[in-house]
């Protein structure tokens, strides 16, 4: 009889604990599930905000255009050879001057001034020119005016930057001359290859010259 009687008078748990525990029990999951469907909202937003993101390609610049520093320069390409080369070189030569740029080459048995001293000539073809092709033959190192041509050069442009071009032609890698050793060269065992690759090659400069030039304006 006495543990009946303490049954029925024991107490019950108080309203508001229910109410705590009622409470707990509820808003757990609505507040999980609240927070992931912010969760996948927020990042639902961020995937379309990125999504809507689209980069501009850079455009190249207008070497052509009227002011670009292209026309600082008399010339765009100095062709450096031997004689015994020239035939190749006018094929070169044709080759550029006919491109949609139109490159402005100097040929010094073309465009060498009739009476000027040699050395006046050769250092003037390198201070006016943008880039120096150096057409590099058994012809070329056994000829001083090459060679002096090519001092001229890397003192004017002492760094690989892309306006020295060593080009080489029946001549090994072990003939390389030794003041061109830090400069990447062309070998041109495909003719047509090479003058793509030496016009890709004065392209680049001249766009990176014109993109130089325009940042220091800015």
């Amino acid at each position: 009889a006495g543990w009946f009687r303490r049954l029925l008078h024991k107490p019950k748990p108080s309203s508001v604990e229910s109410l705590k525990s009622s409470h707990s029990a509820s808003s757990s999951p609505s507040s999980s599930s609240s927070l992931s469907s912010a969760k996948s909202s927020s990042s639902s937003g961020t995937s379309l905000a990125t999504s809507s993101i689209s980069l501009s390609p850079v455009s190249a610049p207008d070497i052509s255009a009227s002011d670009s520093p292209r026309w600082d320069k008399s010339y765009d390409v100095c062709i450096c050879h031997s004689e015994g080369d020239v035939e190749l070189v006018e094929e070169l030569v044709s080759y550029l001057e006919g491109q949609p740029e139109s490159f402005r080459c100097f040929l010094q048995l073309r465009d060498a001034v009739a009476g000027s001293a040699v050395v006046t000539e050769l250092c003037d073809a390198v201070q006016n020119s943008h880039c120096w092709v150096m057409l590099i033959t058994p012809g070329f190192l056994q000829d001083p005016w090459c060679r002096y041509q090519m001092h001229q050069a890397l003192a004017e442009a002492p760094m690989a930057n892309g306006r020295t071009i060593p080009v080489l032609k029946d001549v090994d890698r072990k003939d390389y001359p030794r003041e061109l050793r830090n400069i990447y060269y062309i070998y041109m065992a495909l003719k047509e290859k090479s003058f793509r690759q030496i016009r890709d090659t004065v392209m680049r400069y001249l766009q990176e010259l014109c993109r130089s030039s325009t940042k220091t304006m800015e």
